[in-house]
């Protein structure tokens, strides 16, 4: 059963986030994962939301995901991340 990150952003530090999406990048090439959709908001239609960008990303099972997110790889990301922008990280099973 496929599984998705999606990552809601809004930027801080644009030079900072193309390191921490470069890395996000290398982090996934060994975990079976692709990137469905990275994307800007066009507008919201219901309720509220203060994220401007959208990533999906697709791993082939809840597993796979939680152990790229675990990696030390990834790990070793967050904080820069965390300089970098604001993120809302859910994931989700199809």
């Amino acid at each position: 059963m496929s599984a998705y990150l999606i990552g809601h952003i809004s930027v801080k530090n644009s030079e900072l986030w193309q390191q921490y999406v470069a890395g996000v990048r290398e982090s996934l090439s060994s975990f079976e994962s692709r990137i469905i959709f990275r994307g800007q908001l066009v507008s919201v239609l219901a309720g509220e939301h203060e994220h401007d960008l959208v990533v999906v990303i697709e791993f082939p099972d809840y597993p796979t995901l939680n152990d790229w997110y675990n990696s030390e790889k990834y790990q070793s990301l967050i904080a820069l991340r965390e300089e970098a922008a604001n993120v809302v990280i859910t994931t989700y099973k199809a």
